[in-house]
């Protein structure tokens, strides 16, 4: 989910509010989560080893894990607190992922049958950061491999930038999000959070490596891409 000013996955209040936060901020989030497990599950075994990119919160694993009794996950996060929240999150399906405090660099070289990449990838800078992201995570990945990305996609320069925050901020809100959050994301949107449009961010998957790449979800300021390694 969007980060907000300062460093709030840092705080252990904000992180064990989070697991209600994707529902709220993200429209159709569940079904969101659904059609990423089916587009990774139309090329990976039944035993897929997969890699998850930002685990913090576990709401994906948990999905991922219960969709697929044969999955194994290793999930990275940054951050410690939302990792604490993960495991609380995954309960008995813990066994089944390993979790590891750290960016995508942290991971096992792989090669891994999947991965996933939700919610995560506009908090990191387009200073090249982005793309080292994306390219650490292509280089763990069999050839073939799917990955299933969903990221805040709008161009602060965009004539619509405050309007569709607007909107954006108004499903948070009608959701049942704290008005608080909705504040501090917004606030973090604005003049913080570096994301970038959707013909940049097609710009860098194409130059990560990734192939065969397309929208398969789209709401408000979320898009979601599936690709192949």
């Amino acid at each position: 989910m969007t980060s907000a000013v300062g460093d709030p996955f840092a705080d252990a209040a904000f992180a064990a509010r989070y697991v209600d936060g994707p529902k709220r901020f993200v429209p159709g989030h569940h079904d969101m989560l659904r059609m990423c497990a089916q587009l990774i599950a139309e090329e990976a075994p039944d035993d897929a080893r997969i890699l998850v990119v930002g685990a913090g919160g576990g709401i994906e694993l948990r999905h991922f894990a219960e969709a697929r009794s044969g999955w194994h996950f290793t999930g990275v996060d940054p951050s410690a607190e939302m990792l604490a929240v993960a495991r609380s999150t995954l309960g008995p399906l813990a066994a089944r992922c390993d979790l590891i405090e750290g960016t995508v660099d942290a991971a096992p070289a792989g090669p891994y049958d999947a991965a996933s990449c939700l919610l995560t990838l506009h908090m990191i800078p387009d200073d090249g950061s982005k793309l080292a992201t994306l390219q650490a995570t292509r280089g763990r990945l069999r050839s073939g491999a799917p990955f299933v990305m969903v990221d805040h996609c709008l161009d602060r320069a965009d004539p619509q930038f405050g309007r569709r925050l607007d909107r954006y901020a108004r499903f948070a809100l009608e959701s049942g999000a704290p008005p608080e959050d909705v504040a501090r994301a917004c606030e973090g949107i604005r003049q913080f959070v570096p994301m970038i449009s959707r013909e940049r961010e097609a710009e860098l998957l194409v130059q990560a490596g990734f192939r065969e790449i397309e929208i398969f979800y789209s709401g408000l300021l979320w898009t979601g891409w599936s690709a192949r390694a």
